[in-house]
């Protein structure tokens, strides 16, 4: 992808035009009209549309409301929320954030960018503690752990990238943070009691933070709709407008960038938060678990 994005300049898919691309094509199949039809519509080449529904090029205004007038959109609400999409693509490809230069963000790179524009993460993890609410201590002894970082550099430099991601959490207009974690990641000692301690030490007092919202699922909950695996949804704007899913696996990362996919993930949490403990609940058994180590 490096090598694409030097070539091709602006011209690089991103997660939030793919998104807007696939809305705009299943507008179009709805419509019963091909690419030419819509080229038509904005006097251009069936490869520019080509291009937009895979999403390689930045959109302007004018062609959304070109194409959504062609594929009879005539929702309001529904156009500004492609318009908000496009916007917001723009100001990505433009911006040129600390990430761009760092070696330590390696395959991250793209959702640190995405976390850097967002309003709100929801976050669920199985067995780690999430990222924005790690300690050095704790994520030096993750990147030690994974076969992938071998330099002792690497390590410290993928240590920094995750404390500067943190840095979302303040400011003027701060990330707003709902994480749920299952009651495995408090209990499994990475790093060793010491610095697992320090870890749930430094969770309690985050989740004290106005903007984070902390919730433990305990082993008691049983079966939950989230039980296969960690993701999280990134929003741009009111709950569900601009929502996209970052799913980290084993060998790669997957974006869920539709709609529909990302609004099952968004149930999914939401169930899984109903089956959590309060806040305040969540609170103590932290501290209660830290004392026990």
């Amino acid at each position: 992808m490096a090598m694409n994005q030097a070539l091709m300049g602006n011209r690089v898919s991103t997660v939030l035009a793919r998104r807007l691309g696939g809305e705009l094509l299943r507008l179009r199949d709805a419509a019963g009209l091909n690419q030419h039809h819509a080229a038509q519509a904005l006097s251009s080449g069936a490869a520019k549309i080509a291009k937009m529904e895979r999403g390689w090029v930045p959109f302007r205004d004018p062609d959304v409301r070109a194409l959504c007038a062609l594929y009879g959109e005539t929702d309001e609400v529904a156009i500004d929320r492609l318009l908000a999409l496009a916007r917001l693509d723009r100001e990505r490809r433009k911006a040129k954030g600390w990430w761009q230069h760092s070696p330590g963000a390696g395959g991250l790179a793209e959702y640190i960018a995405m976390e850097d524009a967002a309003q709100r993460v929801r976050n669920w993890q199985v067995s780690l503690i999430p990222g924005l609410l790690q300690t050095a201590e704790y994520a030096r002894a993750l990147a030690v752990s994974d076969d992938f970082w071998q330099d002792p550099d690497d390590i410290e430099r993928v240590v920094a990238v995750r404390m500067k991601r943190q840095e979302r959490l303040g400011g003027a207009a701060p990330l707003q943070v709902h994480a749920v974690v299952s009651e495995g990641a408090l209990r499994q000692e990475i790093g060793g009691p010491a610095v697992m301690r320090a870890q749930l030490a430094h969770l309690a007092q985050m989740a004290e933070l106005s903007n984070v919202h902390v919730q433990v699922l305990p082993f008691r909950a049983g079966g939950h709709p989230c039980i296969v695996g960690s993701f999280n949804i990134v929003s741009f704007a009111e709950a569900g407008a601009v929502d996209v899913v970052h799913v980290d696996g084993v060998t790669a990362t997957v974006w869920v960038e539709s709609a529909e996919e990302s609004a099952v993930y968004s149930r999914f949490f939401d169930r899984t938060a109903r089956l959590s403990m309060a806040p305040r609940d969540s609170l103590g058994l932290i501290h209660s678990i830290a004392k026990g180590m």
